[in-house]
């Protein structure tokens, strides 16, 4: 299903990246994929996939197993393989967070001594990756610096698994109020000064007891090294916010019609709408095919169900061999039409669903549910033919 527009290629040809997003278990790591599979096979140029956490056989397929931030090209042979020629280049990239932390930290650190400083600090090694968001934070980050760098033609992110979507457009800016916020300046006052005031005095003894002196010097230590950072991190913040503005950069929010999942792909599209970003696609995924809707297939499933034993002997009257007992196959045919009729039930429900989703975006997509999981660039090659015919 398609509205008047353009078609996912034509889009992927207008863009320089293109930011797939959705809450977990909809697909969107193989959505991310797929699209990035037809760019470098039809439109050419050099296309960068940069995943998180994708499934092991995938990873293996893409050449991505025990690899990190480091962009490695899909072989030519696995293309062969799959029996795609492609115009172009795919490369992919697994997002590491704690890697892309002290990445970050090497660039922005205001001196190496800080920079020592920061990656050996107890608790920047036990929590890096872990606080704050870090993980959205830091795919961002990523995005900046590969787009940033000229080298890809397309790039297509496959955003972070979070309850909800909207954290990831919303990470920059919450890092960059967590560094400056009252109860940082509150936990790190003790330390900038030997002067504690007498009124929160007893929270710090009562703290130094609960959980060590140690730990709270290593705490405000962590985040008076950050703090030299602070003015890095927000003009970060919005060199990203900008490049996810700008004409060149699309969304594509991937979903199911289950409600949980409709119900958040909803609420992120009004937020890309406020914040007046690019809505490219809306894909639908795991939909029961429109077949299930032809007139002249529910007459058929209706036969079957309603005179399952008079068209069972019609077909052992041609085909004998098909079965002994005619009262087994009767039993197959009747199962048969009324497992049909009811998911047309269900597939009509999707319709009126897909009806009342109310999103506007460039191209709607459907996929439905796949026989099998997809494991290979054949797999993401069919998924993206799905795409393509929107």
């Amino acid at each position: 299903m398609s509205l008047v527009g353009p078609t996912v290629e034509q889009l992927l040809a207008a863009k320089e990246i293109v930011v797939v997003c959705g809450s977990g278990g909809v697909g969107k790591t193989s959505t991310a994929a797929a699209l990035a599979t037809m760019a470098a096979a039809d439109l050419g140029g050099k296309v960068l996939v940069l995943t998180v956490d994708p499934a092991r056989r995938l990873a293996t397929a893409m050449g991505l197993s025990g690899l990190g931030n480091v962009e490695t090209r899909v072989s030519p042979r696995a293309f062969a393989d799959a029996g795609i020629e492609p115009r172009g280049e795919l490369w992919a990239a697994m997002l590491d967070t704690k890697q892309s932390w002290d990445d970050l930290i090497r660039r922005h650190a205001p001196d190496a001594a800080t920079t020592d400083a920061i990656l050996d600090n107890p608790l920047y090694r036990n929590v890096a990756g872990r606080f704050v968001q870090s993980h959205d934070y830091i795919a961002m980050e990523r995005l900046y610096e590969l787009h940033t760098s000229g080298a890809y033609d397309l790039i297509v992110v496959d955003t972070p698994p979070t309850r909800h979507a909207i954290d990831f457009l919303e990470a920059p800016e919450r890092m960059a109020d967590f560094f400056s916020s009252r109860l940082l300046r509150w936990l790190m006052a003790p330390y900038r000064s030997r002067l504690i005031n007498v009124a929160s005095r007893p929270f710090y003894q009562v703290a130094d007891r609960v959980l060590g002196t140690a730990f709270l010097r290593d705490i405000a230590e962590f985040f008076l090294l950050f703090q030299s950072m602070h003015d890095g991190f927000v003009q970060r913040a919005s060199a990203v916010e900008r490049v996810l503005g700008d004409r060149r950069t699309t969304f594509v929010v991937v979903t199911t019609l289950e409600s949980t999942p409709a119900h958040e792909a909803r609420r992120f599209v009004e937020v890309l709408k406020a914040k007046h970003l690019h809505l490219g696609a809306l894909v639908l995924n795991r939909v029961l095919p429109p077949q299930l809707l032809d007139p002249s297939s529910t007459e058929v499933a209706r036969q079957l169900s309603a005179r399952s034993e008079a068209v069972a002997a019609q077909v052992l009257a041609v085909r004998p061999e098909v079965a002994e007992d005619p009262t087994v196959l009767a039993r197959v045919l009747e199962e048969l039409g009324d497992s049909f009729l009811n998911f047309q039930v269900v597939a009509k429900r999707e319709a009126e669903q897909r009806a009342e989703f109310g999103v506007s975006a460039d191209v709607v997509a459907t996929v439905p549910s796949l026989p099998t999981d997809i494991f290979d660039l054949a797999g993401l090659a069919s998924l993206a033919e799905h795409l393509r015919r929107a």
